[in-house]
């Protein structure tokens, strides 16, 4: 006889289980699980190569006000200056949270010691946690989606919520097209430590190999997201520490300051990545599972931390029945407009950036130049690194 629950969160990771925790909080009579496939374990130590997500101010308050985020976490950073430029050309701007009467634009978390954390919540809650478990088959009923786990546990649940990441299986089990579109260009992504310290600046650097992006971390380091053509991702990974940080400087130039150490390389190639629906019979996709952004705006983690904002607030007042048509057509309505804005936008600042043409170069620099002159062509651009987006509102 499968166990019942009004909501399974399928994936734990840093959107499953803040999705989880978000929406116990705000139902907190609701029987909810989260299936996670990884085991966490509890001997984690400190690393200088711990990966890093940006948390938009918006993001961090929503997190703050779940008691989820604590600003002041040795693996949390602030965020206080951005400065964009385009190598080669004339045109830079700095947005700065001083001048939107903001504490920050946002904070630099490291995954590693988040997800524990988080992790942690989801174990002293009284959510049922699966872990290390995965679902292998899923039975579509009328009022019900029935789950069989690799475990041989049965679930039932009225609602589903798919948030187990880009390469989601659960979307192959459910039958959930996703559509992709690969860039000509692979990001390397490493952690830097720079002489004198960053601080709270980070970089968005355009060049005509690829943009590249530094955010500011604990410890005098810096997230680097360096994006070039595929052809040259094994070259620059093949490099030694003291080349690639050579190359590196080169690359971005001094505005960070002397780059001193280079922590370990990954790389992976970009996608633009999106899904069918949002919505099938009694389940939503959310986070990476539901779009693909390219990472140079940072903005992934918090387009998945707003899927969970608004389907937490649809659960508490939404009048139709959990996991409905209804109800899960509302969701797909309220989400789309920002799901669609922000990868829209983000899409075509990086095209416009990767084009070599000219006039487009001039264009960008009087575009640079004048947000620099006239402070409120700014907000745009800062409103949407602190996540302050319109969020739909049709039903």
């Amino acid at each position: 006889m499968a166990k019942q629950f009004d909501i399974v969160v399928i994936g734990g990771g840093l959107v499953g289980a803040s999705c989880a925790l978000s929406i116990s909080k705000k139902n907190p009579s609701l029987n909810i699980a989260v299936i996670e496939a990884n085991q966490v374990t509890t001997d984690y130590h400190p690393s200088f190569d711990d990966r890093s997500i940006a948390l938009a101010q918006q993001s961090v308050e929503y997190l703050q006000s779940l008691n989820l985020f604590e600003i002041n976490a040795p693996y949390a950073a602030a965020i206080k200056k951005v400065s964009v430029s385009d190598k080669g050309h004339f045109g830079k701007t700095h947005i700065q949270c001083d001048e939107f009467a903001k504490p920050s634009l946002g904070y630099v978390v490291e995954v590693n010691p988040f997800g524990r954390a988080l992790h942690q919540r989801l174990m002293q809650s009284n959510i049922s946690l699966f872990c290390p478990d995965s679902v292998t088959a899923i039975k579509q009923n009328a009022d019900s989606n029935e789950l069989t786990l690799q475990s041989s546990e049965k679930l039932s649940a009225k609602l589903l919520v798919i948030a187990d990441g880009a390469q989601s299986p659960t979307r192959n089990l459910l039958g959930l097209g996703f559509n992709t579109q690969p860039y000509e260009q692979g990001a390397i992504i490493a952690n830097i430590e720079v002489a004198g310290g960053h601080h709270h600046q980070a970089f968005e650097r355009f060049t005509q190999n690829g943009p590249m992006a530094l955010l500011p971390m604990s410890n005098n380091r810096y997230s680097l997201v360096w994006c070039m053509r595929q052809e040259h991702i094994e070259q620059y990974m093949s490099l030694s520490e003291p080349d690639f940080i050579s190359a590196l400087q080169t690359a971005f130039g001094y505005r960070a300051g002397q780059f001193i150490k280079a922590g370990m390389r990954a790389s992976y190639p970009l996608v633009y990545g999106q899904i069918e629906s949002l919505t099938t019979h009694r389940a939503v996709v959310i986070g990476n599972a539901a779009h693909a952004i390219h990472p140079i705006a940072g903005q992934g983690f918090n387009l998945g931390l707003r899927d969970v904002q608004v389907l937490s607030n649809l659960i508490a007042n939404s009048e139709h029945d959990l996991g409905s048509y209804a109800f899960t057509r509302q969701y797909s309505i309220k989400r789309r407009d920002d799901i669609k804005t922000v990868m829209t936008l983000t899409d075509a600042l990086v095209r416009l950036f990767s084009n070599s043409s000219r006039v487009l170069a001039l264009g960008r620099s009087i575009g640079l130049f004048s947000m620099d002159l006239f402070p409120a062509l700014k907000a745009p651009l800062a409103k949407q690194l602190m996540g302050q987006v319109k969020q739909g509102t049709r039903l």
